[in-house]
């Protein structure tokens, strides 16, 4: 007996997040390359383009990571924003008006990116213990 099956059918594993360290260590690693990147091609004063810059790394890196890991994520791409991107250079500063909205803007990008992986992790889940096409 001859049984057909879609190629592209196939049963995938359901991936897991990484572990909160790596996320950690890719989050400073890429805040570090990124801003970087932004000071080298000489657009690091405008600040607006790393924040997005960082908030889509960020939502990224939320994607692999898990919920403990996102605050994290978020005070690491902060620190290397305000510690690279703005004067004094070198320094830690605290500005009341810029830095809490920075700081939820990365939290909220990373806990969407989070959001999203869990989303397309369950539907890999619920694909791999459904058949397709049964016909009863």
């Amino acid at each position: 007996m001859v049984e057909w099956r879609w190629v592209g059918r196939e049963v995938r594993p359901v991936p897991e997040p990484w572990a909160t360290p790596l996320v950690w260590a890719a989050a400073y690693g890429g805040a570090f390359a990124l801003v970087a990147l932004l000071d080298a091609l000489g657009v690091l004063d405008r600040t607006g383009l790393a924040l997005v810059a960082l908030s889509l790394m960020a939502a990224l890196l939320g994607m692999r990571g898990k919920f403990l890991a996102a605050p994290g994520t978020a005070l690491l791409c902060w620190s290397c924003l305000n510690v690279l991107g703005t004067e004094p250079t070198g320094e830690i500063s605290w500005a009341g008006n810029r830095d809490p909205g920075w700081m939820l803007c990365l939290l909220a990008a990373t806990v969407v990116g989070t959001v999203a992986g869990r989303v397309l992790h369950a539907r890999a889940a619920y694909r791999r213990i459904t058949p397709y096409g049964g016909s009863g």
